[in-house]
């Protein structure tokens, strides 16, 4: 059935599948004619793209003006149920579209030619390794500048402009210049539905003479897109589940693992049904946290080898069989390449590719569709699970504060672990924050997402910004360490601007800690910044907004009663200070090895 996208609905996830893109689908555009005629006035370029925004599901886009998308940006404006938001720089608008597209589905931003471009590659190319779709819109040069000598202003001074688009090309799936109105429709719907079809971003750059000139391909209201679903080739499916279940039902103790290309597949739910019907334990990649129900009767945790959560890496490296749905193994997910798994004992199941053991591979097969046939025909074998079940231990507490105590990290995140319900959603920083937030025990609907792929430190802030405005319903939680939100700490007014109510955590720690648990240096301290002083300098009296240091745990706890009652309606703003040296095990381990991986030697020549 085709699956018409046109509604925010449409983009909504269910249960923990956040963010999960719209169906990947070979996109048609359709081609008859809508009933409804638009006023001449606003059948321009400008409205079009909008009322195109809107259809897809999306109601906020990240802006920052620019001499060249003005006039854009006043028919964006101009379109009702579209909401324009400008931030304090071209990097945290791309990080906000990041953030909403997690939630939302798909995410857009605009941003002025070459000068703002470039600013906002970067977190262009972290949505490109995240599989989201997004979408850049530029405002570019007159379309009478184009074949011309002259040199323009936001370029490096030399009459080619082509330099934006070549930069582009490579973490993008599809680039339109639209720079004449003609093939602009075709472009523009073309841009757009390929980012819905691939989950991927791409950019759009249109002429700045453009935007508001009436034309007869804008004169009706724009045919929402067809998204025809992708099937498996079906003789491929029957016989990759034929293999499965011969290499599967022959093991002994088999387990599944939750890898993050489950969100572009939407395979998150075929993926735990198949854990309902085969009995084996389940556990996610790092970067899978919040894509798989950790409430799951027999969900084990992280696996991420050496630093996994405790017992898992047991169970699933003791194994003789191990399903992998939709897993990335780079370099920091298998902790410096030192995972001890076997390839003849694994099942590789890529969004539309299975390979088992060192063969047969199996390819035009879909993830979902494989998963939800297997789990047919696949026998109850829970053995593992009780492997685990007897082995498991439950986790300690950290130990008791004395009144007054310098405050530790790991008493930290007990109480922001008490923080967490359906309503709340977790944004966890590139740094400690990702190994203290991988602990975190998820309860059904809460939301998490973290960039593990990218890495990109200061992403957060603005993907806090994004995710907040598209999930207005939540609260988001954010984990954020000092180096990193000095990057990108302006879109903290933004926030205020759009009247969020997140709780940011602060972590004071004096510097870049993940890097110093890679290679110290006096390159990983950092200017110690008034945090909470900053932050109030930026709410200047405007909005909601409230904030707090703490040292002990005692004012921890008072920060978080109040954040969560008498100011639960304020944008929270806790700074926590913490020692240089204070840092979960996991990063200590994971900062070794990874260190050993950097520092391998030269091969022989």
């Amino acid at each position: 059935m085709d699956t018409k996208i046109g509604a925010v609905d449409g983009f909504k996830p269910a249960s923990n599948d956040v963010g999960c893109p719209p169906t990947s689908a070979v996109c048609t555009i359709q081609n008859s004619v809508s009933p409804t005629v638009i006023n001449p006035s606003e059948s321009t370029l400008g409205r079009h793209i909008a009322r195109r925004l809107v259809q897809i599901g999306v109601t906020d886009v990240f802006s920052v003006p620019g001499d060249f998308n003005l006039t854009l940006l006043d028919h964006l404006i101009a379109e009702p149920g579209l909401n324009l938001i400008g931030c304090c720089n071209e990097l945290n608008a791309g990080y906000a579209a990041d953030g909403y597209a997690r939630s939302r589905g798909v995410g857009a931003c605009v941003v002025t030619f070459t000068v703002g471009g470039l600013s906002v590659l970067n977190a262009i190319a972290g949505a490109y390794s995240e599989n989201l779709p997004l979408i850049c819109i530029v405002g570019g040069p007159n379309s009478n500048d184009y074949g011309t000598n002259r040199i323009l202003h936001h370029t490096i001074g030399v009459p080619d402009f082509s330099q934006e688009l070549r930069c582009f090309q490579t973490v993008t799936c599809f680039q339109a210049v639209v720079n004449n109105l003609e093939d602009a429709h075709e472009q523009i719907d073309t841009a757009i539905s390929t980012a819905l079809k691939e989950s991927k971003p791409v950019y759009i750059s249109i002429s700045c003479n453009l935007s508001a000139i009436p034309y007869p391909t804008f004169s009706r209201e724009p045919v929402p897109f067809s998204i025809a679903p992708r099937l498996s080739n079906q003789m491929g499916l029957e016989a990759a589940v034929e293999a499965t279940v011969a290499f599967l039902n022959k093991a002994v103790k088999p387990v599944l693992v939750g890898g993050p290309k489950l969100r572009v597949a939407k395979a998150c739910d075929a993926f735990v049904e198949l854990a309902d019907a085969c009995g084996y334990p389940l556990a996610v990649m790092p970067s899978a946290k919040g894509l798989v129900p950790e409430h799951h009767s027999r969900f084990i945790g992280t696996y991420w080898g050496a630093v996994s959560t405790a017992f898992c890496a047991e169970i699933v490296e003791s194994a003789d069989a191990y399903l992998f749905a939709g897993p990335i193994f780079n370099d920091y997910s298998s902790v410096g390449y030192s995972l001890l798994l076997k390839k003849e004992k694994s099942i590789i199941v890529q969004p539309d590719r299975v390979v088992i053991g060192n063969g047969p591979a199996f390819g035009c097969v879909l993830m979902k569709d494989f998963l939800t046939a297997l789990a047919k025909r696949l026998e109850h074998n829970p053995t593992a699970f009780e492997n685990y079940h007897r082995i498991y231990v439950p986790e300690g507490h950290p130990l008791k504060c004395v009144p007054k105590e310098p405050l530790r990290v790991n008493v930290m995140f007990q109480h922001i672990q008490k923080m967490l319900s359906s309503e709340t959603a977790v944004i966890a920083e590139t740094g400690d924050s990702w190994f203290n937030c991988q602990k975190l025990k998820l309860p059904e609907g809460c939301g998490y997402e973290f960039q593990m792929q990218y890495g990109s430190i200061g992403w957060s802030v603005g993907a806090t910004l994004g995710y907040a405005q598209a999930v207005p319903n939540k609260r988001v939680i954010a984990c954020i360490g000092d180096g990193s939100f000095q990057v990108t700490a302006q879109d903290v007014s933004t926030m205020l601007r759009c009247g969020q109510k997140t709780i940011i955590f602060l972590v004071n720690n004096g510097g870049y800690t993940i890097e110093v648990e890679i290679h110290d240096g006096p390159y990983n301290v950092i200017k110690n910044w008034n945090y909470t002083g900053l932050v109030d300098a930026i709410h200047n009296g405007e909005g909601k907004c409230w904030t707090a240091k703490v040292h002990c745990e005692e004012e921890l706890i008072e920060a978080i009663e109040t954040a969560t009652g008498a100011k639960k309606d304020c944008l929270c703003f806790i700074e926590v200070i913490v020692h240089k040296d204070d840092t979960s095990k996991e990063l200590l381990e994971w900062g070794s090895r990874v260190s050993a991986a950097n520092g391998r030697p030269p091969n022989p020549q």
